[in-house]
């Protein structure tokens, strides 16, 4: 499969690129759609920096300068409406009532309208991972899915956003019950995932803050860290490994195999490459994010995707509205 200059392969081209050249210590980039099904790997040398742009805390393959940026841009969503959003979210609290999930993400596809180009939005955008597919889409993700460094594999599960200039702000995001039951639940997915792959899983740190400034105000988000041991031949493992581990828990749920079937069921629009996964490989250590805060081109506009995980303790008011506040950019 081609877009552009960009060559896409299966799963099974994917695992074999990967283990092959994650054994030979060769760098890549890698890229892998919601289904797992369409991927790009491609070593770090052959990749156009006219056809995909990214950006990793590390490394980086941009060079040209920045596009211009307007004086002022303008931004405006337009969500389904509650009814709509209702009707989902029903579907998942049917299936959360009756014990075929602990916790399912819920997300939705917004059209947006602005003056900003894919590319601009890239380039001005303020975020720990960056991603720009020429013509298709750019990520803007604050969420690492799994590192590898020095012989450990770690994850940083992130659940529970709260606006930071609300009162108390910390204290409420920490105290809320839902959102610990939902961080909770994922933290102990997460490290179920990584028992898969390694040995001596812990949660080293659990339930930490971080500060998201956007275009449109400041957030809190908590996370937690999740570390395992691999074996000393991962390299050579390396695409079955991450395969295992996908979709990524913090935007399926719980038990993920059966909740990925009620999100389908669900949800009203094709995930495509949102909440899918992007790496980077050095030769050494792996880097790699979850793909969310996403905005893309379609035929009839762009469309921003978002969401949020559902439990027992969700209310659909609020979660229609906490999918709409993180209809956003983070450019300020």
């Amino acid at each position: 499969m081609n877009k552009g200059n960009l060559v896409f392969c299966n799963r099974e081209e994917a695992v074999s690129r990967m283990n092959l050249w994650g054994s030979e210590r060769r760098s890549f980039f890698f890229l892998i759609d919601f289904d797992g099904e369409k991927c790009l790997v491609e070593e770090t040398s052959k990749l156009s920096s006219e056809d995909l742009l990214f950006v990793f805390p590390d490394v980086a393959n941009v060079k040209d300068k920045v596009t211009p940026f307007p004086d002022s841009f303008d931004w405006q969503a337009f969500p389904q409406s509650f009814e709509e959003y209702a009707r989902s979210f029903d579907i998942v609290y049917r299936n959360l009532y009756g014990g075929n999930s602990f916790l399912t993400n819920l997300t939705c596809a917004t059209p947006v309208r602005t003056n900003l180009t894919l590319r601009q939005v890239f380039d001005h955008a303020r975020a720990k991972y960056k991603l720009w597919v020429k013509d298709s889409f750019t990520v803007f993700s604050p969420e690492t899915f799994v590192r590898i460094k020095d012989g450990f594999i770690y994850s940083y599960p992130m659940k529970g956003t709260i606006d930071a200039t609300l009162p108390h702000a910390r204290e409420q995001l920490l105290g809320d019950e839902k959102e610990a039951a939902e961080h909770a639940t994922i933290t102990d997915l997460i490290r179920n995932d990584l028992s898969q792959v390694a040995t001596e899983v812990t949660v080293t740190r659990y339930r930490y803050l971080e500060k998201l400034t956007t275009h449109r105000s400041t957030l809190l988000q908590m996370s937690s860290e999740i570390r395992g041991r691999l074996s000393e031949d991962y390299r050579s493992r390396l695409g079955e490994l991450f395969f295992c581990m996908l979709p990524a828990g913090s935007i399926t749920g719980a038990p993920k195999k059966k909740t990925v079937e009620i999100i389908r069921e669900a949800e009203t629009y094709h995930r495509g490459f949102y909440t899918g996964v992007m790496g980077y490989f050095d030769g050494s250590n792996l880097d790699s994010a979850v793909l969310i805060r996403f905005l893309e081109q379609t035929g009839q506009g762009m469309v921003y995707k978002s969401g949020g995980g559902i439990t027992f303790k969700s209310d659909a008011r609020s979660e229609y509205e906490e999918m709409k506040q993180k209809v956003y950019v983070p450019i300020y």
